[in-house]
């Protein structure tokens, strides 16, 4: 699953809490239960549902037959979760005859008293008949899923002219048994079957492959969906809708995309690099694509971003992008990418309990670096996993949690910067620590031994050290089963008599933890390098390097994976260095903030960088700096916003000279007010604004161009 809510957390998080009535203290009693993995006393086999929906209602009527067999132990109770349903009737099937059966329903639980007592891995098959109420049930969501009812009516009646009608279901973490009564845990996998009735206008949508469609007298339809390989209750889906079905394909099977008719021009260039995607992905992982087919489905009113469910992911209407929009960069495409990798980790292989959701969301989310990096550039993979670090970095508060976490208030919580965004870059950490091709055969491993079955971290552990040959418990301990991250200073004592640099690593974080550190670190003397690996492993540690040639510059942490927080005592001179002769996007990205950070002329280096994102920030802090007059930072500025292929790094550079009010800019924003590109024509239309306020409004009105005031908000927030 891929949350939107981070950002827009952390920029309310000050004023929710002071909205929060009194103070009272936190009821910290969750911090002395141990979140077990599920006891198994059951184990689901077989889901068969018969569905039809009521829309006045907003109710849907479900006939299930559950075949299930006992785990282990034998036993004669069936203990099932059935969130806020009547329960019309409840049965053992016998061949075709069904018996009734004694159960006892709390509007949570179902518990069933079988008709004997079963042995281990004996089936049986239970039928049910039942009312889903979905808007009637209270249940708590989270910051990440802001609703938890599991079945979604959306407009139903059709009162709001501007909004289609639909249906969807939200599963994860344990809603998808508001609509049908199931063992509702990650560590359960079942096969499944459903047939939806609907209005004969709606196309569904469900796990597995569509078999069938029956036309009935009443003008509904009926469709068969089947899913033969089994997965977890929570990623079970169902939607329902007016769409227009896109279809793709890879190697033979069917990659479509339901979207709203009026979204239909622009489904492919939203979601037409999936096919490429799975392929990426396969052959990364020496894993083909498990499933039957792949399905992408945008939904109104979704309560989070993006759900991996099997076979079938549904999205938030964020989604939707136009024609202009997308000149200006996909903005979903991580998004597709992170759901797409869940169809191996997370669905293939699922975690065994929310505690141990990273072996889920932590390797989703550092595919987006995976994918930008084989797409894009090496500069894209390293912008993205930089990305992922500075939003953990910057709330201080998830420091305090471990990635794997046996405690915690709900299992909601677990969805957070800790499980996402610093697991991502644990998992850049040890990629590089074992390399790439033993990282990959090890996530491999772990794939191929846990397929359609559950995991924890443990077993990550275990693949990686059976392909590496390495004991991997320091790894794990450190930044899985530990919290925090280190915060060090880093400083450089040259001694030219003896030829003697040495480099003083001090980790300064607040807490009794120190930690073990592998450490590349190049030495440089104009663009040569030579190369130290070294572990830091204590409070303080001097690492003691020889020369001839006063160094240049000293890198630590030379391939920038680290995920801490540094001071780094380089000097001016080591830094103009860097931007010039170390390679990678966090080395020069360093030097260009230490010099705008110092106002040094420097900066203007960055309007150079081939990384248009670069160009981008460095136009953007030129622009509030003294040297924002500077005629050759002008000079550099008028060649960018005339022949930049980027459009928003050209729409930065527009809107750099737009802010100038100078009239020999003038054809620039005529040439480029009506730009495919949102950006660029907003950019080009603040630019006339400037100059001819009138005639700015007459072209805005013409060109459309206030769309791009909309669209860049969201952008702000979404990115």
């Amino acid at each position: 699953m891929k949350k939107m809510f981070f950002l827009l957390a952390l920029i309310a998080g000050p004023f929710i809490v002071m909205a929060q009535p009194g103070n009272e203290p936190a009821d910290t009693s969750w911090k002395k239960i141990y979140r077990a993995t599920a006891t198994k006393v059951n184990d689901l086999v077989h889901t068969k549902l018969d569905v039809r929906f009521d829309y006045d209602k907003a109710w849907m009527y479900g006939k299930e037959w559950l075949t299930v067999k006992p785990h282990f132990y034998p036993t004669d109770l069936l203990t099932l979760d059935a969130k806020g349903m009547d329960i019309k009737e409840v049965a053992i099937m016998r061949g075709t005859a069904k018996a009734a059966l004694k159960y006892d329903y709390d509007g949570m639980e179902l518990k069933i008293k079988l008709d004997k007592t079963y042995k281990g891995g004996e089936n049986y098959t239970v039928y049910i008949d039942y009312v889903s109420k979905p808007n009637e049930i209270k249940v708590k969501g989270s910051a990440a899923i802001n609703d938890a009812k599991g079945l979604y009516f959306i407009n139903p009646k059709g009162e709001d002219k501007d909004k289609p009608t639909q249906i969807w279901t939200q599963g994860e973490t344990e809603a998808n048994s508001v609509w049908m009564p199931t063992i509702d845990k990650p560590n359960q996998k079942t096969t499944d079957e459903i047939y939806m009735t609907v209005p004969a206008k709606y196309v569904t949508l469900s796990n597995g492959l569509l078999i069938s469609q029956k036309k009935n007298a009443d003008g509904t339809r009926t469709d068969y969906w089947k899913m033969d390989l089994p997965h977890s209750p929570y990623l079970f889906f169902m939607g329902v809708g007016d769409y227009k079905i896109i279809k793709d394909s890879y190697k033979g099977k069917e990659v479509s995309y339901y979207v709203e008719p009026e979204q239909a021009p622009y489904a492919r260039g939203v979601f037409g690099l999936t096919p490429e995607m799975i392929k990426f992905y396969s052959d990364r992982l020496g894993v083909e694509y498990p499933w039957q087919k792949y399905n992408q489905i945008v939904g109104r009113d979704y309560v989070s971003g993006a759900m991996e469910n099997t076979t079938t992911t549904l999205h938030q209407e964020s989604a939707y992008q136009n024609a202009r929009q997308l000149t200006d960069g996909n903005t979903w495409e991580t998004v597709i990418a992170h759901e797409l990798f869940h169809q191996w980790f997370g669905d293939l292989v699922t975690t065994e309990s929310w505690s141990n959701i990273t072996v889920n969301e932590t390797m989703a989310d550092y595919s987006q670096t995976l994918w930008m990096e084989y797409k894009y550039g090496k500069d894209a993979g390293d912008d993205e996993n930089y990305q992922g670090m500075a939003q953990y970095l910057g709330n201080p508060n998830e420091a305090k949690k471990d990635l794997v976490r046996f405690r915690y208030s709900d299992k909601e919580d677990v969805f957070d910067l800790v499980s996402y965004q610093k697991g991502g870059r644990v998992q850049h950490m040890l990629r590089n620590f074992v390399g790439d091709d033993a990282y990959f055969k090890s996530l491999n491993n772990y794939l191929t031994t846990n397929k359609f079955k559950n995991g924890e971290s443990h077993q990550m552990r275990l693949a990686f050290e059976e392909v590496t040959g390495k004991d991997l418990n320091w790894f794990w301990n450190q930044w899985y089963f530990g919290s925090g991250h280190p915060i060090v200073k880093i400083d450089y004592n040259y001694d030219d008599a003896n030829g003697k640099a040495m480099v003083i690593i001090e980790q300064t974080q607040k807490t009794d933890k120190i930690f073990k550190l592998p450490l590349a670190i190049d030495v440089y003397n104009g663009a040569n390098k030579k190369r130290y690996n070294v572990w830091a492993e204590n409070k303080i540690d001097t690492f003691t390097f020889s020369y001839t040639q006063h160094p240049d510059l000293i890198n630590v942490d030379a391939d920038k994976i680290t995920l801490w927080q540094k001071t780094d005592n380089k000097t001016a001179e080591n830094f103009i260095h860097q931007v010039k002769y170390a390679p990678l996007y966090l080395d020069r990205k360093e030097a260009l903030d230490y010099f705008g950070k110092k106002a040094m002329p420097e900066l203007a280096e960055g309007l150079k960088d081939k990384y248009a994102p670069l160009r981008r920030s460095t136009i953007n802090k030129l622009g509030t700096s003294k040297f924002k007059d500077d005629a050759k930072v002008i000079e550099a500025i008028e060649k960018i916003a005339n022949t930049e292929t980027d459009r928003k790094t050209k729409a930065a550079a527009i809107s750099f000279l737009a802010k100038k009010g100078d009239a020999k800019y003038k054809s620039i924003f005529e040439k480029n007010i009506s730009d495919s590109s949102y950006s660029v024509a907003g950019a080009a239309l603040e630019g006339l604004q400037n100059l001819e306020p009138a005639k700015s409004y007459e072209l805005a009105k013409n060109t459309a161009v206030m769309q791009r005031v909309t669209w860049v908000m969201w952008s702000m927030t979404s990115s």
